[in-house]
């Protein structure tokens, strides 16, 4: 009898099915997520992994299929129910404010009030700098001042208080859409260390990405979609590039 644990389960589709006119984007998509794990998500433009994303963050429902927030079946996902379980997105292009700090970045939406009365408030910045910087540290990564427009600032530490943010928001899962996309290679070095910090923080962390190398460095595992469908899904040891790349080009379990 084995005495490994399963890795609780954060997010899980059945059967997922998703339509943009007469186009599949989705089709029959299965796939766990869990926690401390790194999940990357791959394929070609179109392929569906953005979609994928969209659904299970509530953006879009699907037309077809089920999703499961741990054990709750989600009937009509929405971005406020996903927020609320704790699933949190950070774009390519990060949604930050270049002309905000980077503790009101962090605390952007949801800042801490010396007071209020109604909607009204007084934004408390000596605690606004105190939850950022420690969301920042939560990942391993410093900040020299919290005071400055991020404008200012590298592209590593920008994906910092991006993941700063996320994570004084969520608690259950984060998605990265593209997240080294634009860096050099010290700042694409910091940055999947970050993400699997979040990982080993306990947390879900699911990554889209189009480069393998940066797959092969930081997942647990792996799914490459094709035409909307799941055509490989594989813990990261269990598996080689050249088995992703084929399975991207239709090359995996007969797919022409």
């Amino acid at each position: 009898m084995s005495g490994t644990v399963e890795p609780e389960s954060v997010v899980s589709t059945r059967g997922l099915n998703k339509y943009f006119g007469g186009v599949r984007a989705l089709a029959d998509v299965s796939v766990n997520i869990h926690a401390g794990q790194v999940l990357a998500l791959v394929g070609d433009n179109g392929a569906g992994k953005s979609t994928f994303t969209r659904v299970i963050s509530g953006m879009d429902r699907p037309d077809a299929g089920q999703l499961f927030y741990g054990d709750e079946l989600v009937l009509k996902p929405t971005a406020r129910h996903a927020q609320r379980y704790g699933i949190e997105v950070v774009p390519q292009h990060l949604a930050l404010c270049d002309n905000l700090s980077a503790a009101m970045n962090v605390v952007l939406g949801d800042p801490p009030l010396r007071w209020h009365i109604g909607k009204f408030g007084w934004i408390d910045r000596h605690a606004a700098r105190e939850l950022a910087r420690e969301s920042v540290r939560g990942v391993g990564a410093r900040l020299d001042d919290y005071d400055s427009p991020i404008r200012r600032m590298s592209g590593g530490q920008r994906q910092a208080i991006a993941i700063g943010r996320a994570l004084l928001r969520g608690g259950r899962m984060v998605i990265f859409d593209e997240p080294t996309a634009a860096l050099g290679v010290r700042q694409r070095e910091a940055t999947l260390g970050l993400i699997r910090q979040v990982a080993d923080r306990g947390l879900a962390a699911v990554v889209i990405s189009h480069s393998i190398d940066d797959v092969f460095s930081v997942a647990d595992r792996i799914v490459a979609f094709r035409l909307g469908r799941v055509v490989l899904d594989s813990a990261i040891e269990d598996t080689d590039r050249d088995a992703v790349k084929f399975a991207m080009e239709g090359l995996h379990r007969g797919l022409q």
